[in-house]
C-alpha cells in the first residue's frame, strides 16, 4: 500500500487490479463518461490519477450497485455536482481493501450468529 500512496500515476492495468475491473472495460467508460480521461504518457499509454481512480469507482458504484443503466449514470454524472464532489472527496478505497472489509463483515456475522446460540 505504500508503494500505491507514492504512486502519482497507474496504468490502466493497475487501476483494472485496483477496482476489480477488466482494461476494456476501463476504456469504454472513458469513451461513455467524459468526466472520465486519464492522461496519456508520451508512448500514449493511460496515466491514471487517484481522482480518476474515483471516478471509476463513482461510475462502478452506479452501475453495478444501483443498477443505473449507462446513460442514467452519465445523466446522474452531469446534473448532480454535489454527488460527485462528495464522492471524490472520500478516501480511495482499492479491491483489496474492499475485500478486507467484507471478510471483516462476514466474521462479525459468525460471531452474531455464535453469541445468538448461546
Amino acid at each position: 500500500m505504500e508503494e500505491q500512496q507514492r504512486r502519482r500515476y497507474y496504468s490502466i492495468s493497475k487501476v483494472a487490479e485496483m477496482t476489480g475491473l477488466k482494461s476494456h472495460i476501463l476504456r469504454f467508460w472513458e469513451s461513455e463518461f467524459p468526466i472520465l480521461k486519464p492522461r496519456k504518457n508520451r508512448a500514449g499509454n493511460r496515466a491514471y490519477t487517484e481522482r480518476d481512480i474515483k471516478i471509476v469507482q463513482l461510475i462502478k458504484r452506479l452501475l453495478y450497485e444501483e443498477k443505473y443503466t449507462i446513460e442514467g449514470a452519465k445523466n446522474r454524472l452531469k446534473t448532480d455536482r454535489q454527488f460527485i464532489d462528495n464522492q471524490l472527496s472520500l478516501p480511495l478505497i482499492t479491491v483489496d481493501r474492499k475485500v478486507e472489509i467484507q471478510n471483516i463483515r462476514s466474521n462479525l456475522l459468525k460471531l452474531m450468529e455464535m453469541i445468538e446460540d448461546l
